[in-house]
């Protein structure tokens, strides 16, 4: 067995299963953003041709699994196990996505950290012999999700500047055992977080804790320091939460390290997101396409991928509910 857990929330792969294949779908305005060259494909418009924003997201999904799939030199057929979620109810995109591919499926919820939830278990499953060849697959779209927890992008409710734009972007990794430019090390499983906030907007508030406190524990775990990794990235907590994690990490006394945040990423300097991107394909798309990309081609070595969730749901936020958060980390490194 190659698979050591150390300490509570950590498990380390003495030999490293690896990403064999990526993919990176992007909307309208990601496919304009910095990260633009490491979008696969970009979608027209926000429908592209498609009869609903949710059908256009499970074709966002559908798109980077397929181009993930054809760029490890594999068929859906090659694949022994599919783990995928979204933000929308049921995970309708996902399990639409997974009728149409046909592969064996377990659909994922872990909020804007489902990328690497998925990551995570699908390093597990193929280091551990239980699968050869997984499939990671996580999506997000402004319009589905914006309507689902707050309000429909039409009703043109004004927002405040500690909130984030969903992204709509879909990311998707083909991840084997022993193989790949892209080695997964270790994994570190987040616990949920609950700071009692709940105004529906401050997500990356809700998130900095949880992110703060996994950082924390895989550092502690595997016996590092921040500056050990090139880069620590956090899944999407914005301007704000970043501000937050930061003092969360120097009151821990966790220095050094150069933090970095998908959601910041994926949109730069654009005003228009206020504190920058959120979503489930937030983490997917700046991982799987930006970041691994950068790791291939030798411009990082060793990376955190620490990406970020709100757990709540309408139904909470209306009884009132705080929001629950929670982050898992992946130990991602350029194999020699």
């Amino acid at each position: 067995m190659s698979i050591r857990q150390q300490g509570r929330r950590t498990w380390i792969f003495d030999e490293p299963p690896g990403i064999v294949g990526t993919a990176a779908v992007g909307g309208p305005r990601e496919g304009r953003g910095p990260l633009a060259a490491d979008f696969d494909q970009v979608l027209p418009d926000l429908r592209a041709g498609a009869a609903s924003f949710e059908q256009a997201e499970q074709q966002m999904e559908e798109m980077a699994a397929r181009l993930a799939i054809a760029k490890a030199d594999l068929t859906p057929e090659q694949i022994s196990l599919m783990f995928a979620g979204d933000l929308i109810n049921q995970l309708t995109p996902s399990n639409f996505t997974a009728r149409s591919l046909g592969i064996p499926y377990l659909g994922l919820f872990s909020a804007c950290a489902t990328a690497v939830e998925g990551l995570t278990l699908a390093a597990l499953a193929a280091s551990s012999g239980v699968a050869e060849q997984v499939l990671v697959v996580s999506g997000s779209h402004t319009c589905t999700a914006e309507r689902q927890f707050r309000y429909p992008n039409e009703y043109g409710c004004q927002k405040p500047p500690h909130s984030q734009t969903t992204a709509t972007a879909a990311g998707a990794a083909v991840v084997a055992a022993g193989s790949g430019p892209v080695a997964i090390t270790a994994v570190t499983v987040g616990r949920v977080c609950d700071e009692h906030i709940s105004d529906p907007f401050a997500m990356g508030a809700a998130m900095a804790p949880a992110f703060a406190d996994t950082v924390q524990a895989h550092l502690h775990e595997r016996g590092l320091k921040a500056a050990d990794y090139d880069l620590i990235v956090s899944g999407d907590l914005g301007r704000v939460g970043q501000g937050i994690a930061c003092e969360l990490l120097q009151a821990a006394g966790i220095s050094g390290g150069r933090l970095e945040d998908c959601g910041l990423l994926l949109y730069g300097d654009d005003k228009q997101v206020f504190a920058g991107g959120s979503g489930c394909g937030c983490a997917a798309a700046v991982g799987f396409g930006h970041l691994c990309r950068l790791l291939r081609e030798g411009q990082l070595r060793r990376i955190l991928l620490c990406a970020t969730g709100a757990l709540l749901s309408p139904l909470s936020c209306q009884q009132c509910e705080s929001i629950p958060a929670i982050s898992h980390a992946v130990a991602l490194e350029r194999r020699c």
